[in-house]
């Protein structure tokens, strides 16, 4: 089965791009760069910079603006460049949307408001506001860290007032695919967990916002052709084999496992910013081992 074209910025491969740091705990900007870059070289569609995996919490106004505009620069196109826009406050996450406007971004992912447990109005009115930067904005479902669900019934609502062209599922409950189908169907589905990949794009999903590609990229990009294409004998053993380090995505120690990963294979993962510690010794085992058995199946 061949595979639908690629129509909008947010379909397709996003990886949700770690960030290299020097040991002093600093951005590097080069390594960054070549990063993207390369992702891109190897059937990744785009990038997502400061996200959770970007450790966006821990950085600056200023660096956070930096990243977009390095990440813009090294995809070589705006459109493959879908900034994370997340923010205590709906004002300063407007301001960074509006910058991510200005650095040439092709669309904004963004979570509901997360200081606090947020109602629908709240929720709505959040999502209306940044959506007023004039970028398509994605909207990201994690109410396991930021207690805000955002339902069908909500993200339909959500779409139908123009505040989003897309969610980032994370819940975890592919159940909500068909529901989310039944309620918006112009609505676009992406796949916001690793280990859900093969369950979500089954359901109708069009993208996926992914975090092992830092890693592996070639064929994270291989699984997830398979999987939209149906083409099972491909996907089913190629998804098992992966499936022990796919899971660490859902992990709270997705960050340390996944520049783990990215170290073992090659790239420069690095370490993560305070207070994220390095994994403890069993931990890290388990992502070495899980690494290195898929390097030595060729899964590069």
């Amino acid at each position: 089965m061949a595979l639908a074209p690629r129509t909008r910025p947010w379909h397709g491969i996003m990886v949700a791009t770690a960030l290299p740091l020097r040991d002093d705990h600093s951005v590097d900007h080069d390594a960054y760069a070549e990063h993207v870059a390369w992702l891109i070289a190897n059937g990744c569609d785009g990038v997502v910079p400061n996200g959770s995996l970007g450790e966006y919490q821990t950085l600056t106004d200023e660096e956070r603006a930096e990243v977009v505009r390095t990440a813009v620069e090294a995809a070589g196109d705006g459109a493959r460049v879908m900034p994370g826009v997340s923010a205590y406050g709906s004002a300063q996450a407007r301001r960074f949307a509006d910058q991510a406007a200005e650095a040439g971004a092709g669309s904004v992912l963004l979570l509901p408001p997360n200081a606090y447990r947020a109602d629908e109005r709240a929720v709505l009115a959040h999502y209306a506001e940044v959506a007023r930067c004039g970028l398509p904005v994605v909207a990201y479902n994690n109410p396991h860290d930021t207690r805000v669900d955002l339902t069908p019934a909500l993200l339909a609502r959500l779409h139908c007032e123009g505040g989003i062209v897309a969610v980032k599922e994370f819940s975890g409950d592919v159940r909500r695919a068909y529901e989310l189908a039944e309620l918006a169907p112009s609505l676009d589905l992406l796949a916001g967990a690793d280990d859900v990949l093969l369950e979500l794009a089954a359901a109708g999903a069009v993208g996926w916002i992914a975090g092992y590609p830092n890693a592996l990229p070639a064929t994270c990009a291989t699984l997830y052709h398979a999987a939209v294409t149906r083409d099972l004998q491909t996907a089913l053993p190629l998804y098992s084999s992966l499936h022990p380090l796919l899971r660490w995505d859902t992990r709270t120690e997705f960050v340390q496992a996944i520049k783990l990963s990215m170290d073992l294979a090659g790239r420069r993962g690095g370490p993560c910013r305070p207070p994220r510690l390095p994994l403890e010794a069993e931990q890290e085992a388990a992502v070495r081992a899980a690494t290195e058995k898929a390097l030595a199946a060729g899964h590069m």
